[in-house]
């Protein structure tokens, strides 16, 4: 489990630097750069609709982790516009928060 979270750190330090470095050539407008290539039905815009399904997976699992209780839809909201600069971070705090059990890690309310 140490190792999932250095990778998991890994991952949002190299999001964290390539976002800024975006928002520095881009700027904010980021919808326009992301729904453009969909709606031309071009590669990226396969790629952008595919990992948008990965995202909102992302949300469902964790608003089912916790049961679907106010906070953890509240959560599953969050993982979608924010993607891994969210769920990594999360991760690691339920690593902490499950003491390295993988099994209460990704079963969250569901752990018999």
């Amino acid at each position: 489990m140490a190792q999932f979270r250095l990778l998991l750190i890994a991952i949002t330090v190299v999001i964290v630097v390539f976002t800024i470095a975006a928002f520095a050539n881009d700027g904010w407008n980021l919808l326009p750069h992301f729904f453009g290539p969909i709606f031309a039905l071009t590669w990226q815009g396969q790629f952008n609709v595919d990992f948008t399904t990965y995202l909102i997976l992302s949300g469902v699992w964790m608003a089912w982790r916790g049961g679907f209780t106010g906070g953890s839809i509240g959560l599953g909201l969050l993982a979608p516009p924010l993607g891994i600069l969210f769920l990594a971070p999360y991760l690691i705090y339920l690593i902490g928060k499950s003491g390295g059990d993988p099994k209460r890690l990704l079963l969250g309310v569901h752990v018999d």
